[in-house]
């Protein structure tokens, strides 16, 4: 990799991908010599970046975290300002950006200062989070340890409660958090039970790193989202949603991203099908599209819409 300013972008770049990285395996991904490797590195420390590193046989490096905020040129208060706006995006207040959030805010929050993190816990023990569409609310500390996990390959223990059991401990090494429906998911391979398996983040108590690296396995299909769909549609929901909209298919697929899927009909009208086990959701969904509908099922849908319209009429009169 000859060009320098590459090449420090790519050292920097896997610095934060791994909490610590062999000097042999770091010098071989970007192609140099260890001497080359060791000038670099002392580059990023001129440039500020807290880069720690051990000598021997079994010597490496790795980015410091909590020393400074790396030179992005962000003082104290952008740096909360971006920390938080980011946990606001992972919650679900932007649809489509959830898991690049949480990517982007397990790198911010591992470079925090411990001063800059206390203050973004405290804002985040006042502040009353709004989870669209009624999902679970969940703690974003335990989706940036979740990201930090499959971003550094590093093996994850946690306690996890399923539909229908109790609560057990789980080791596994995770692969993907997908955020699927008002619900975030981790795609991981069960070290206990030989096979992979998903987990419901909001069932999933204290994660904990374990600092035990792994070789990442390649998932069946090589898409965690569209196993995890497939798996999804064997686990029946509650109510399956099918609503007829007088409206064009991209106008509603892009209303409710992928908590629903749409089967075009006509030029401009639609069939939206959606599998959930609450029916606040497919109610909100026909509320603010305000287009024509009909419902074709389940019947609880109709009574639901109904008896909303008539708390609705009476809080207007």
């Amino acid at each position: 990799m000859a060009n320098t300013s590459a090449r420090m972008l790519r050292l920097l770049s896997l610095l934060q991908t791994h909490r610590y990285w062999p000097g042999s395996e770091l010098a071989g991904r970007l192609e140099v010599s260890p001497r080359t490797l060791r000038r670099d590195v002392d580059r990023l420390r001129d440039l500020g970046y807290p880069v720690d590193a051990s000598r021997g046989v079994a010597g490496g490096y790795q980015l410091q975290a909590g020393a400074a905020v790396p030179p992005l040129l962000l003082d104290d208060e952008e740096a909360v300002a971006i920390a938080i706006g980011l946990r606001t995006a992972a919650a679900g207040a932007v649809a489509g950006f959830e898991e690049t959030s949480v990517r982007a805010l397990a790198k911010v929050i591992q470079l925090l200062p411990p001063r800059l993190r206390r203050r973004i816990d405290a804002l985040r023990e006042v502040t009353a989070p709004g989870v669209l569409g009624g999902g679970p609310t969940l703690d974003a500390t335990v989706l940036t340890t979740i990201a930090m996990a499959c971003r550094g390959e590093e093996r994850l223990r946690f306690d996890y409660t399923p539909r229908d059991g109790e609560t057990m401990p789980r080791f596994v090494e995770p692969h993907r958090l997908v955020p699927l429906g008002r619900r975030w998911y981790l795609v991981a391979w069960d070290l206990d039970r030989g096979d992979w398996r998903s987990f419901r983040v909001d069932r999933l108590v204290a994660p904990a790193l374990t600092g035990a690296r792994f070789r990442p396995r390649e998932i069946p299909g090589g898409d965690p989202a569209a196993w995890l769909r497939s798996r999804m549609t064997r686990i029946p929901a509650r109510y399956d949603v099918s609503v007829v909209f007088e409206a064009a298919a991209p106008a509603v697929q892009a209303f409710i991203g992928h908590y629903g899927t749409t089967e075009v009909l006509t030029a401009g009208s639609c069939r939206m099908r959606m599998n959930t086990d609450d029916l606040g959701w497919p109610v909100m969904v026909l509320g603010v599209l305000a287009v024509p509908f009909t419902i074709e099922s389940p019947p609880e849908l109709r009574e639901r819409v109904l008896e909303t319209a008539d708390t609705l009429r009476r809080g207007a009169a």
